[in-house]
């Protein structure tokens, strides 16, 4: 399909009254053990979630790349790196985007950490995160903040991306990864 096409088919399944989106699989529950994987990212490294035990893992899924709501989150995450820094937790971004697209989105939109290729699915599907849009499977926006251990320590479900990030740095906060003084000049 071609990319242009997206928004059009949106548009006029919307206009028809047609379901543009259909249920994934249900979403890990908090305590659950995270599943692991490994994917590529833009930067050329391979991502397994393993071995970031003893971080906090800020996992978030996304729909596509370069696209309005997409970028407003993914700005915001990028701005807010410092403070992720000092709480000990790495973000990472997943979409069923490829490398290109996500190296093409970072490079034209200044995104300072790591975005996942899940161009085969199943990492959204595992975490309950993957949605029919019209005839493309993308991911959902979904996020789960996992714990140094491993587990799933909380869900977000419900993201707006224009103040997710900061939700994100007050639930770390509630759990206990407090701003460490001596990282990233806090003080």
């Amino acid at each position: 399909m071609h990319s242009h096409l997206g928004p059009f088919l949106f548009a006029l399944a919307f206009l028809l009254g047609l379901p543009v989106l259909a249920a994934a699989a249900e979403l890990p529950k908090v305590g659950d053990l995270a599943k692991d994987f490994r994917l590529p990212a833009q930067d050329g490294t391979t991502v397994e979630l393993s071995k970031l035990r003893g971080e906090w893992v800020v996992l978030y899924f996304y729909p596509k790349d370069m696209t309005p709501g997409c970028t407003v989150e993914a700005h915001n995450f990028s701005k807010d790196q410092a403070q992720y820094a000092a709480r000990n937790a790495v973000v990472l971004g997943v979409s069923v985007d490829g490398i290109d697209s996500h190296k093409k989105f970072c490079a034209q939109e200044g995104i300072n950490f790591r975005l996942l290729a899940d161009t085969d699915k199943r990492v959204a599907d595992a975490y309950g995160s993957l949605r029919n849009f019209l005839v493309a499977k993308v991911a959902a926006r979904h996020t789960f903040l996992i714990d140094p251990h491993g587990k799933i320590a909380r869900v977000f479900a419900d993201v707006k991306p224009a103040t997710h990030s900061r939700e994100v740095l007050a639930a770390l906060d509630d759990l206990g990864a407090r701003p460490r003084p001596d990282v990233a000049g806090m003080k």
